[in-house]
């Protein structure tokens, strides 16, 4: 599929390229919610999520409504051209890891400073991650961290043959 194939969106649906580039940040209304091992991790009302073309919604949950014990720095960081550095943390619960399967922007740009500090979580690596109730699916490609819902339709970056979007 190429960007040129994009998909409709029906009453209710957002497509992922109607989303802007550079992204655009807002508050998301929904309640979202992440676990791991058993453990719920998160369970907020007051998350962001950052919209970018050809991407699912990303959200970033602040960090008072995370169970950060479970967290742990990890030595891994990466570059976003848009928020900018990025680091990141083990999820380690029970003796269960999820290495590098959250990260957060300690000091982003200025478009995107209110989620300095915000988590977001890689929905591949977590047992669940919901957002009002209805479990994501991950986006395609490992690297990306937005996730799917019923009301979000691409096609999506990550997915086969997207490399050159």
């Amino acid at each position: 599929m190429t960007k040129t194939q994009r998909i409709t969106p029906l009453p209710g649906q957002e497509s992922v390229w109607d989303y802007p580039r550079p992204p655009r940040l807002e508050q998301a209304p929904q309640r979202i919610q992440v676990y791991f091992n058993g453990v719920a991790l998160a369970n907020t009302a007051g998350a962001w999520r950052v919209l970018e073309t050809s991407h699912p919604p990303v959200y970033y949950l602040p960090p008072g409504d995370i169970a950060m014990d479970y967290l742990h720095p990890a030595p891994a960081q990466s570059w976003c051209e848009w928020k900018g550095q990025a680091t990141y943390y083990d999820v380690i619960v029970v003796g269960r890891t999820a290495r590098q399967s959250a990260w957060t922007y300690l000091r982003p740009s200025r478009p995107y400073a209110p989620i300095a500090g915000y988590i977001g979580f890689y929905a591949w690596a977590m047992d669940q991650c919901l957002v009002d109730g209805e479990q994501v699916t991950p986006q395609p490609g490992g690297f990306y961290g937005g996730w799917i819902t019923n009301n979000i339709v691409g096609p999506f970056k990550g997915e086969a043959g997207t490399t050159g979007w």
